[in-house]
């Protein structure tokens, strides 16, 4: 059961965060659209388009930056609490340190599934949405998204082909080669001065063809102008765009990046990055919540503003490490799992430090 104190803290932990988010979101939207407006008004964007757009920027926005909001939420209304002497009340009247942060935990956990469930499933979607529109309305270089030169992947368990630069507008590739194995031993090996798939009919059309079979003597090559023939996979599973690990559910997730990496896929450290934070922000919310607390729980001679200009410091330190390291890792072989846990490995050590001084 509850007590007035749990459920009077945990009103207060609630209640100003979808404040805070109910207050910032709104601000969001505007910037953007004033950054935006001429471009939508310049592709006569649908209206219901542009809606459909913002209620996606809502939640991709909002599950970017949760943790800064939920931060700053608790130094706010813990702040209040300290300045009107209710922190010295509750533990005058015998109640223990770390029993006051019980409700405060019990709010983090709400956050954390909620979090969880917002990252993994109703942000994909989301994102799908927003990257889509800003492709198609917003950029002006359409394909960007994509990796063009130098695409090698593996399609299959005895397939590898090679495209020296891919064009995404009319979905052909250049210097196109296929190697087909049997274990250690090639097959055969496909080339073609330019490969063109047909979305009509899944098919895809070689020019000047030339396919070496790989005897035990002699091989034998075959060669022609023009080819149209079926292979197992889409232009789509060749190079797919940067942004579609943040537009996939757990599961799908995890299945992609499996096969991503069987397929030697470039990208495959951002994939990493998206997939351990969607683990590493929800637990941030018990660390932060931690450190706010500490913060903020103390009475101070600067009163509120004290607080903020702490917790508007170290909430931006947070966001820098994340980003910082997240960068990192996508540009170069840093490990993804260091880089999206680290921030949360810092910050918690710094939280159990602020915590023990605030105990005492």
């Amino acid at each position: 059961m509850l007590s007035i104190l749990d459920r009077y803290i945990l009103r207060k932990y609630l209640g100003t965060f979808i404040l805070l988010l109910l207050l910032f979101i709104p601000i969001g939207i505007t910037i953007n659209l004033a950054e935006k407006i001429d471009k939508i008004l310049a592709h006569e964007v649908p209206l219901i388009q542009v809606l459909k757009y913002y209620l996606d920027f809502t939640i991709y926005f909002a599950n970017l930056l949760f943790p800064l909001f939920l931060f700053l939420s608790i130094i706010w209304f813990t702040s209040k609490l300290a300045n009107n002497t209710e922190v010295i009340a509750f533990l005058s009247s015998g109640v223990s340190y770390y029993r006051f942060l019980r409700p405060y935990f019990i709010g983090a956990t709400l956050v954390c599934i909620g979090a969880f469930f917002l990252g993994n499933y109703l942000a994909p979607r989301a994102s799908k949405g927003f990257n889509e529109f800003s492709y198609k309305y917003l950029n002006k270089s359409h394909g960007k998204d994509r990796q063009q030169a130098n695409v090698y992947r593996q399609v299959g368990d005895n397939d590898y082909i090679y495209v020296s630069y891919f064009n995404v507008k009319e979905q052909s590739g250049n210097n196109f080669t296929l190697e087909h194995f049997d274990g250690n031993k090639m097959i055969y090996k496909i080339k073609a001065s330019r490969i063109k798939y047909n979305p009509e009919d899944a098919s895809y059309t070689l020019f000047n063809y030339n396919k070496r079979m790989v005897g035990e003597r002699e091989d034998s090559l075959i060669y022609e102008s023009k080819k149209d023939t079926i292979f197992p996979f889409e232009m789509e599973d060749l190079t797919p765009v940067e942004y579609i690990a943040e537009t996939l559910n757990f599961s799908e997730l995890n299945k992609f990046i499996r096969r991503e990496k069987a397929k030697g896929s470039t990208y495959i450290n951002r994939y990493e990055v998206v997939r351990y934070k969607r683990w590493s922000l929800p637990v941030s919310a018990y660390i932060l919540t931690i450190i706010a607390v500490a913060v903020s729980s103390m009475k101070r001679r600067g009163g509120m503003g004290v607080n903020l200009a702490i917790g508007i410091s170290i909430g931006m330190i947070f966001v820098f490490f994340d980003k910082i390291f997240g960068t990192m890792a996508e540009q170069s072989t840093f490990s993804p799992f260091i880089a999206t846990w680290f921030p949360n490995f810092v910050f918690g050590i710094l939280a159990i430090y602020l915590l023990r001084n605030a105990k005492r």
